[in-house]
């Protein structure tokens, strides 16, 4: 797998900062049947590739301990793997769809369209206890979590490599072994169809947290101040910013027919880096109205420079409208047309 690491101009955004290429992942077909007990000691298993090495959220740090991700699909299931380096395994939390990060935890992010609209969290402790839920929109955009929202017939497992919630020893890591039932996740897929030779948006969270001990019990720690000290936030593909809810940074899972022993590569297609180079514009435009409390009608407004994406330059045009704007631009690699609504929204034009 080819990994690309593309420059943008300086954009007029509190938030800018330098786009890094979204991590990608071919996640292979199997034929075999998996059990779903945490340990991932099929032969497919063993065959599927580790993920690069989890990164701090912003990029950049190296986190403290170590996590690894195995992917692979069949008919009924999209399967994940993760494997999470931990000398301190604990986890508090029982009840299901509780807020599971206050524990230390493990995260799935899917987005199949790449349209940040309708997309899936799911969140597990290492007591397996899951936390599954939709969005509808993004956070920034107002976007409330659909709590009530189930994975309906999703099957996880915990093994740990250690004692849970003992302090008396040193622990080695805890695995979660997730298959998620295609029938649910296509619910958010504007064509309801499996990706097979595909690809669809993905990205991995791992929230760790700093942690006392009382009695032999573990919780998170605080500070002089009385309050919780901050989590890290060790992910897959780097976000730029301490907020897995920009989906546009997450990174590209191609789902192959071929089985795990064979060898496939794939390469992130032109168009999307014109996606990437929207979304930029698509904050750049909230930074805007959060100044001068209007939208942009020109994109010289929001980056002085001539537009360029792979340096092939690109001419995006604003239209205003009484709810927001549209931003429109046209393909030089495929000759498409795409737009981004104010809400965020990516869309392909149909002639």
């Amino acid at each position: 797998m080819k990994s690309i690491l593309v420059s943008f101009g300086f954009f007029f955004c509190l938030n800018a900062f330098a786009q890094e290429t979204p991590r990608s992942y071919v996640a292979h077909k199997t034929s075999e049947e998996i059990t779903i007990d945490g340990k991932a000691e099929e032969a497919s298993w063993k065959e599927a590739k580790w993920t690069t090495d989890f990164i701090d959220i912003e990029g950049e740090k190296v986190p403290k301990y170590k996590t690894n991700v195995k992917m692979l699909w069949d008919d009924q299931y999209f399967h994940m793997y993760a494997k999470i380096v931990e000398p301190h395994i604990w986890a508090t939390l029982k009840q299901r769809d509780t807020v599971i990060f206050y524990n230390n935890d493990f995260e799935v992010f899917i987005d199949p369209d790449g349209d940040t609209q309708k997309y899936m969290e799911f969140e597990v402790n290492a007591l397996n206890t899951v936390w599954d839920l939709m969005l509808l929109e993004t956070y920034r955009e107002g976007g409330p979590a659909i709590d009530h929202w189930d994975i309906n017939g999703i099957k996880s497992a915990v093994n740990i490599e250690g004692t849970l919630n003992d302090a008396s020893d040193k622990d080695q890591y805890w695995e979660v072994e997730i298959a998620m039932p295609w029938d649910a996740l296509i619910e958010a897929s504007k064509n309801g169809e499996i990706p097979q030779n595909d690809f669809w948006r993905v990205n991995f969270s791992r929230v760790n947290w700093d942690y006392d001990l009382k009695d032999g019990h573990y919780s998170r720690k605080k500070g002089e101040n009385g309050q919780y000290l901050p989590e890290y936030n060790w992910v897959w593909s780097p976000q730029g910013v301490i907020n897995m809810h920009e989906p546009e940074h997450w990174g590209y899972v191609f789902f192959s027919d071929k089985k795990p022993s064979e060898s496939i590569q794939f390469e992130i297609a032109k168009d999307e880096h014109i996606r990437w180079k929207m979304y930029e514009l698509y904050r750049a435009q909230k930074d805007y109205y959060s100044k001068h409390k209007k939208w942009a009608d020109r994109v010289e407004q929001l980056q002085k420079q001539p537009i360029s994406v792979l340096n092939t330059k690109i001419h995006p045009k604003i239209e205003l409208h009484t709810s927001g704007y549209n931003m429109i631009v046209e393909s030089p690699f495929s000759e498409k047309k795409y737009l981004i609504k104010e809400d965020g929204e990516f869309l392909e034009l149909k002639n």
